[in-house]
């Protein structure tokens, strides 16, 4: 018990600062300009649902997945930062695109945003993934790996509702501080997404260097 309550602790804060439903926002709301309520309430709960499962099955079996195909923690970190790079760049620039959609192409369209971007890599990314299999590493009893599986339901769950509620608080802040807020968002998204892409390709040039052959 005594190791329970910092171990809770440390999942509800790394996974929260990690999903930063805060952030996702500006992003959700200008992808899902022109949605109905119930349109962006579906959207959001395909997607938490989608990161919760995600998330949780890498926390289970990640590192027999890796072993399995051969890919590295490493290689997520990279791959997430360009990507986490070129979104908050569109960010910065105040113009993630508005897609304009027919009737009959809006259930297609919510199915796909709600699963990627939204869900992966945006909810559930290289950083979520990373920390949700080093904690299970760290989980060495039943009830502490209940605790981490807990945690991220929780933490989708708060998701859920902030982004449920980003019109509210989107009407509150306008138009002007929707847009103040996506470039500072977008530019802490670009600081991450260079943190995250240097600590991931540093140890992978580590490696290639290693194995050079030295004349």
């Amino acid at each position: 018990m005594d190791t329970l309550l910092p171990f809770a602790l440390l999942c509800l804060t790394s996974f929260f600062t990690l999903t930063n439903p805060l952030s996702i926002m500006p992003i959700f709301l200008t992808m899902t300009d022109g949605f109905s309520d119930m349109e962006r309430k579906a959207i959001v709960k395909r997607a938490t649902i989608v990161s919760f499962i995600t998330l949780v099955m890498f926390a289970v079996s990640g590192q027999l997945l890796f072993k399995f195909f051969g890919i590295s923690t490493n290689g997520f970190r990279v791959v997430g930062g360009v990507i986490f790079f070129a979104i908050g760049w569109d960010m910065l620039q105040a113009r993630i695109t508005k897609v304009k959609l027919k009737e009959d192409e809006i259930k297609t369209y919510a199915k796909d945003i709600s699963i990627t971007p939204l869900a992966i890599p945006m909810i559930c990314g290289p950083g979520s993934i990373t920390n949700a299999i080093v904690l299970m590493e760290e989980a060495d009893t039943f009830w502490m790996q209940i605790v981490l599986i807990a945690s991220i339901a929780i933490v989708y769950l708060l998701t859920f509702i902030i982004l449920r509620a980003a019109t509210r608080i989107n009407k509150i802040i306008g138009e002007t501080g929707n847009n103040v807020m996506m470039r500072l968002m977008g530019l802490i998204l670009m600081v991450i997404a260079i943190e995250f892409f240097v600590s991931g390709i540093k140890p992978i040039l580590i490696d290639i260097l290693r194995q050079a052959p030295v004349h």
